[in-house]
């Protein structure tokens, strides 16, 4: 199984918003990068994933989350009221994916990007490398290892 990391808002869906429904899936729509979707295409149930906390005042891994389905169609992209329209896709043709992702656990305490970026045998994590700006992103299983013992 692969393991990932995405970035979201906690105002928009962060850990405690799994946490609150744990026995249900929520959606992760509206990626609106090809690279990223692309990762989320990638993405197969089961496969676990580290929530990141970003743009908000408590940044960093907060919790983690396993894929329940793996990529379809993103319904918003073909809604005209949303905001992650597109009016290029199409049914035929989706631009555009989302996957639906359940609660595993909260971690015991916030684990921030300056305590992430200073772990050695992290240099090649997107996260930490300039520039990159990806809301979902693969993770290695010793990258992954080192992130949580961070915590």
């Amino acid at each position: 199984m692969a393991k990932w990391l995405v970035k979201t808002e906690p105002s928009e869906c962060g850990i405690d918003d799994f946490a609150a429904a744990p026995d249900k899936t929520i959606p992760w729509d509206g990626v609106r990068n090809y690279q990223a979707r692309n990762f989320l295409k990638d993405m197969a149930e089961g496969d676990e994933v580290l929530v990141y906390h970003s743009s908000c005042k408590d940044i960093g891994v907060a919790g983690i989350v396993r894929i329940a389905r793996s990529a379809y169609p993103d319904p918003a992209q073909f809604d005209p009221e949303s905001p992650y329209f597109d009016a290029k896709s199409t049914p035929d043709k989706p631009r555009w994916q989302a996957v639906d992702m359940m609660f595993v656990r909260k971690l015991p305490r916030l684990i921030p990007l300056d305590r992430i970026r200073s772990q050695p045998g992290l240099d090649n994590l997107a996260l930490v490398r300039k520039g990159n700006r990806l809301s979902v992103m693969p993770v290695s299983d010793e990258e992954w290892q080192i992130i949580l013992a961070a915590g």
